[in-house]
């Protein structure tokens, strides 16, 4: 992996959802390029389970006390951030393997939410130079 490759996830391009290799360093020390940056450092074995998934998220990233708890809020909120304003996203899921591991269901229905988000904010017009990355460990 390249250089190019490791500091694309502060870009507002596809793919918006990354998977981190084994072996490879830890992607901490990369910043973005500039402006202001919010990341959001989850932990998969954290969210078994929907549940426990909304819960980290919400915690993590500050979700309004309006979050309706389900995935089309967490979607709506993904593609708002209105109450953490930044330039550019980054939601770093360690142990990823373990997240909604029982349910393959559901962890398909985030990996497109998180995907749909990354595309919300890349391709905005009203907000251009925004990025929202989801890197998975």
């Amino acid at each position: 992996m390249n250089w190019t490759e490791m500091n694309h996830y502060w870009t507002g391009e596809a793919p918006w959802v990354h998977h981190w290799m084994e072996g490879v360093q830890h992607p901490a020390f990369l910043l973005p390029p500039s402006g202001t940056s919010y990341v959001a450092l989850l932990d998969g074995a954290e969210m078994g389970d929907e549940q426990r998934l909304f819960e980290q998220i919400s915690v993590r990233l500050r979700f309004p006390v309006y979050f309706g708890w389900n995935w089309n809020a967490l979607s709506d909120c993904l593609r708002d951030m209105r109450w953490a304003p930044a330039d550019h996203y980054l939601l770093v899921i360690e142990r990823s393997a373990l997240m909604l591991q029982e349910c393959s269901e559901d962890r398909e229905i985030l990996l497109r939410i998180l995907n749909t988000a990354g595309r919300h904010w890349g391709h905005s017009m009203d907000q251009p130079g925004k990025s929202f990355n989801s890197l998975l460990l």
